[in-house]
């Protein structure tokens, strides 16, 4: 039940759900999140990490870069 929470709360806000949207359609890294929403890189972070805790993202790791994608 908790995760079901955590899912619905990461998914109550606008730039989330936006970064959803992109990642639909490929595997970004937090600097193409922040260019592409108009963002800050610190805003970026924090709402990818959101949605990666309720489970909805997977993260690929290459060296300093983060790479986000929807976790399937």
């Amino acid at each position: 039940m908790r995760s079901m929470v955590k899912a619905a709360k990461a998914l109550s806000d606008e730039t989330r759900l936006r970064m959803l949207n992109l990642l639909l359609k490929r595997e970004c890294c937090v600097c193409e999140v922040m260019q592409v929403l108009n963002i800050s890189q610190t805003r970026a972070s924090r709402n990818l990490n959101v949605l990666h805790e309720a489970g909805l993202l997977s993260v690929r790791r290459e060296g300093l870069w983060a790479y986000f994608s929807i976790d399937k």
